[in-house]
């Protein structure tokens, strides 16, 4: 059985604008540990965000081979993928991405609405993630009615809430101040270290990237320096 959670090999990514053409990637290789925490960092432009939405299952590469956990992604159908990321992938956004209108169990249970799970068996999924990031008693509250760092935790309970196998972060903490970002940090790094929770984060913060286990600089769509982090 292969310690190997995430691998991508030789991949491109080109996109097409007006009459030009841009590579964001050519021949990039990338693997990812089970259990793994890792960092990218980069400039802006350097092709993080089309990284983490090849991971995602939300972009496909142009050329290449995408495999998760020894299953290859690049050549499944669009509703087949979208069952793939329901099953696999959880997202954690800067800007928490939480629906308005839903109290934060509801917005907890929005992913579990793609799966089998009864009624019953979704509020006891609800309730065990909101318990996990300290919001046991915010249940009923709307995003109105939290602090930004409490909507972050909503996101990740909502992240977390279907149990995936990875975890992607853009830009977590690019919202919060300081206090706050370490309490959001210190929370991924025990659901990484407790949990086993395979994470991969996007920051520009060189703080918030040494909560990882490993960091990876991206300039230009390569992979320039690699840096291990205690």
């Amino acid at each position: 059985m292969s310690n190997i959670l995430y691998d991508l090999r030789k991949i491109s990514k080109s996109f097409i604008k007006g009459k030009e053409k841009i590579t964001v990637f050519d021949g990039l290789d990338m693997s990812i540990k089970k259990g793994d925490f890792l960092a990218i960092m980069g400039p802006s432009g350097s092709g993080k965000t089309t990284l983490l939405n090849l991971l995602g299952g939300v972009d496909q590469p142009t050329g290449g081979e995408v495999w998760f956990d020894e299953a290859r992604v690049d050549t499944l159908s669009e509703s087949e993928l979208a069952r793939w990321r329901a099953n696999n992938i959880g997202f954690i956004f800067q800007f928490y991405n939480l629906m308005p209108m839903l109290n934060a169990a509801r917005n907890v249970e929005l992913p579990l609405l793609l799966t089998s799970l009864s009624k019953k068996q979704r509020k006891k999924s609800v309730e065990t993630a909101l318990e996990l990031v300290d919001l046991a008693d915010r249940a009923k509250h709307m995003p109105s009615e939290m602090s930004g760092g409490q909507q972050q935790r909503v996101a990740i309970a909502r992240a977390i809430v279907s149990d995936p196998k990875l975890m992607l972060c853009d830009e977590p903490t690019g919202d919060l101040d300081r206090k706050t970002a370490d309490e959001i940090l210190e929370m991924l790094q025990l659901l990484n270290r407790k949990f086993g929770k395979t994470i991969v984060m996007v920051t520009h913060d060189p703080e918030a990237a040494k909560y990882a286990k490993r960091t990876l600089h991206l300039d230009k769509g390569v992979f320039i320096e690699k840096e291990l982090v205690a």
